[in-house]
């Protein structure tokens, strides 16, 4: 099993989003960029876990957790002409984008926010702390993983 951050913004799709939908599953689509393609393409697995992230919004960090219910499998909004996603250079028969399935596991009682997580020291070389990057889908090594998990379960002022 690996561990996975996928963020979103809270506007367009949230973990109460997710926990709302039918069977609390929901594809994770409009991923493009490349790289985010490739992990979601060629790494993410199912039964991986994953930390919600919601940015872009008052306030940033981790809400839940969900799981990978479907692996890698062509983003049909690519080829939808009326999708936001769409993409005209992709063909079907050799789809650029790509998307997984995720399925709501908890919600955490409070964000655990971006600002907390640069101050443990347990978080050294999570993507989402340096400089730089921003990518929307991002592995999370199994240390830095429980440091999150136990931190966004437990009460902080």
């Amino acid at each position: 099993m690996a561990y996975w951050l996928f963020k979103t913004e809270p506007a367009a799709f949230s973990i109460d989003d997710l926990m709302a939908r039918p069977n609390q599953t929901e594809p994770w689509d409009g991923v493009r960029n490349y790289q985010a393609r490739n992990f979601l393409r060629d790494e993410v697995a199912m039964d991986d876990e994953v930390l919600i992230y919601h940015s872009s919004c008052n306030e940033v960090g981790v809400a839940g957790i969900a799981t990978i219910a479907r692996a890698g499998y062509p983003d049909y909004s690519q080829f939808d002409p009326e999708s936001a996603y769409f993409d005209p250079k992709s063909e079907p028969d050799n789809p650029r984008w790509y998307r997984v399935d995720v399925l709501f596991k908890e919600k955490f009682s409070q964000i655990l926010t971006l600002k907390f997580i640069k101050k443990m020291p347990e978080i050294e070389q999570l993507p989402l702390v340096k400089k730089g990057h921003r990518l929307s889908v991002m592995p999370v090594c199994e240390k830095e993983w429980n440091a999150l998990v136990s931190a966004a379960r437990s009460p902080r002022d």
